[in-house]
C-alpha cells in the first residue's frame, strides 16, 4: 500500500507526459507552414514549367522532394511521439490510418528520423551537384564539408542501427 504522497507524486508526474502536446500541436502547425511554402514554391515553378530544361525541371523537384521528405519527418515525429509519450490515438476504425501508427516504438521512431534525415541531406547534396559550376553554386570546400556532414549522418545511422540490432540480441534496454 502506496502512502498518499508517493500517490500523488507519482499521478502528476504521469500527468505530466500531457505537457508534451502543445509541442505536437505546434509541430502540426508547422506542417500546415510547410504546406503553404511547398504551394509557394509550386506557383514560383509552375509558369515556368514549359520553358524550362532538364536540369531546371529536376532541381524544382527535387525542391519539392525535399519539402516532402521534411513533412514526412514531421508526421512521423508527431504521430509516433504522441502516442509513445502522452497518449494512444483511438482511430483504428478509420481505413486510411497509417499502417504503422502505434507500432514504432522508439528505437523505430529513431531509425525513422534519421533515415529522413539522411534522405533530407542526400537530396540537398544531390542539389549542390546538379548546380555545380553555375553561379550561385557552393565553394568545394563547402561542397566537401556538405559530403562530410551527409557522410556524419550515415555513420550514425548505421551505428545506431547496429547498437539497436546488438540491443535486441541481448535483450536488454
Amino acid at each position: 500500500m502506496k502512502n498518499p504522497v508517493e500517490r500523488i507524486l507519482e499521478s502528476g508526474l504521469f500527468a505530466s507526459r500531457w505537457l508534451m502536446a502543445p509541442i505536437y500541436v505546434g509541430l502540426a502547425l508547422a506542417l500546415a507552414g510547410l504546406v503553404v511554402v511547398f504551394a509557394r514554391e509550386m506557383m514560383h515553378e509552375a509558369p515556368h514549367l514549359l520553358s524550362m530544361g532538364p536540369e531546371d525541371a529536376i532541381l524544382a523537384i527535387l525542391s519539392l522532394i525535399d519539402l516532402s521528405l521534411a513533412g514526412n519527418l514531421l508526421l512521423i515525429v508527431i504521430f509516433s511521439g504522441y502516442e509513445n509519450f502522452v497518449s494512444r490515438i483511438d482511430k483504428t476504425e478509420l481505413e486510411d490510418r497509417p499502417e504503422w501508427m502505434g507500432t514504432v516504438d522508439f528505437s523505430a521512431l529513431k531509425m525513422k528520423l534519421l533515415a529522413s534525415i539522411i534522405a533530407i541531406s542526400a537530396v540537398a547534396l544531390l542539389r549542390q551537384f546538379m548546380i555545380m559550376g553555375e553561379p550561385g553554386a557552393m565553394a568545394k570546400d563547402q561542397l566537401v564539408f556538405l559530403i562530410v556532414i551527409h557522410l556524419t549522418f550515415v555513420v550514425s545511422g548505421l551505428l545506431m542501427a547496429a547498437m539497436d540490432w546488438l540491443s535486441s540480441r541481448s535483450g536488454g534496454h
